[in-house]
């Protein structure tokens, strides 16, 4: 596969978002300004609109209004989190972008999903650290994104490598929505029968909380191991399957902690406080997260019980240093506990479900890695790609 080299400036236009102006504050309440934040890219292909978006005001609005995106623009993160990649949604037409992301626009002679997945490639992201200054807060300016090294082959052969990758994309996010739609009925379900609920325990007093550890720091023979060590960053919703860190299990009695079961329900406690998730392998935790065990209740109604009481303490948490949940938070809550006829029959129905939810997300692993080894490859012609037919 022949190709030529060309400069990001020359098959694309970058342009800077904008900070908000000074002592403005994002809202939460939706309207038709969302606001695009480096946090709201993180492992997204094509962003879209949700919950975790916050929004400018009318006023500020008119403020900022050159500053905007159009749907099938890249975002790219230049500030922070540097590297990150996404393509704007319909539904984010028009929305606003921080400062601290670009948008790559009017691309000519080059297709855009070839240049999104090259920009996500090692190859790519190797470009990005090389345009990368500063000692204190990294930046990426966008003169060197413009300088910006592309191995561009033809037309054809940019689609087509395009169009392999997001063949693996559009499959996950199928799963990904199926995986949301199960999860908001098997919610809505709960909720029905939570709320005709009259009977009410303390939260301890069905779920038990423990806690976990880190292996000193340099004492590596701990690390390396074959078991799943996840911190805050790796908690997933719902399910958490795959962590950078192994540890051995010299390293997990060292730290004083233990290994969770498939379905152990995890909160962060510390840092970004309050997400939720669950176990979907045997995995071990650090101390800014707490697992959660059913006293004889279900892991699946464990789960929903948490989510109760931690839409509540997230709102409270603080500390001297960083917001945080204590285990007297989790003491001081109390729940409406579900019938046993309740608890079957919602079980009967959940439990299909969050079993295709797992299967979904383990399917969706697998994608992923397929994809990621699969980017270099194709990149850098390894995988010839002329003689495929699609």
């Amino acid at each position: 596969m022949e190709t030529r080299e060309v400069k990001l400036g020359e098959v694309a236009t970058v342009k800077g978002g904008k900070r908000l102006p000074k002592g403005i504050n994002l809202i939460t309440k939706p309207n038709s300004h969302p606001y695009i934040r480096v946090r709201d890219l993180n492992g997204k292909r094509i962003l879209e609109l949700d919950d975790s978006f916050e929004f400018v005001d009318d006023e500020t609005q008119k403020a900022i209004s050159r500053y905007i995106v159009t749907n099938g623009d890249i975002v790219l993160s230049i500030v922070g989190t540097i590297g990150l990649v996404s393509i704007v949604g319909d539904s984010l037409n028009e929305a606003n972008l921080t400062e601290n992301c670009v948008k790559l626009t009017s691309f000519s002679g080059i297709d855009r999903d070839y240049l999104y997945y090259y920009l996500r490639s090692s190859y790519g992201q190797q470009e990005i650290a090389r345009g990368t200054v500063g000692a204190v807060q990294a930046k990426l300016p966008i003169k060197n994104i413009q300088d910006i090294t592309i191995p561009l082959p033809d037309e054809v052969a940019q689609g087509k490598i395009a169009a392999i990758l997001s063949s693996l994309d559009t499959k996950i996010e199928i799963n990904q929505r199926i995986n949301d739609n199960l999860q908001q009925q098997a919610a809505a379900l709960f909720s029905s029968l939570y709320d005709r609920t009259n009977t009410e325990v303390r939260f301890t007093d069905l779920i038990q909380i423990l806690g976990g550890g880190t292996p000193k720091t340099g004492e590596n023979t701990y690390w390396n191991g074959n078991i799943a060590f996840f911190t805050p960053k790796d908690v997933g919703t719902p399910y958490t399957l795959i962590t950078e860190k192994t540890i051995t299990e010299e390293g997990l009695s060292h730290c004083n902690s233990r290994l969770y079961p498939v379905n152990t329900v995890f909160v962060t406690a510390r840092g970004t406080v309050g997400k939720v998730g669950m176990s979907g392998v045997p995995m071990a935790m650090n101390q800014s997260c707490y697992a959660l065990v059913g006293k004889e209740t279900h892991q699946l109604l464990v789960y929903f019980y948490t989510l109760k009481v931690v839409d509540r303490l997230k709102h409270k948490a603080s500390g001297a240093v960083f917001d945080a949940i204590t285990t007297k938070d989790f003491e001081s809550e109390q729940i409406m506990k579900l019938s046993d006829d309740d608890a079957r029959a919602f079980l009967c129905i959940a439990e299909p479900m969050f079993q295709k939810v797992l299967n979904n997300c383990i399917e969706n692993l697998r994608l992923s890695t397929l994809r990621d080894s699969l980017l270099p490859k194709l990149m850098s012609g390894e995988i010839d790609v002329s003689a495929v037919q699609l």
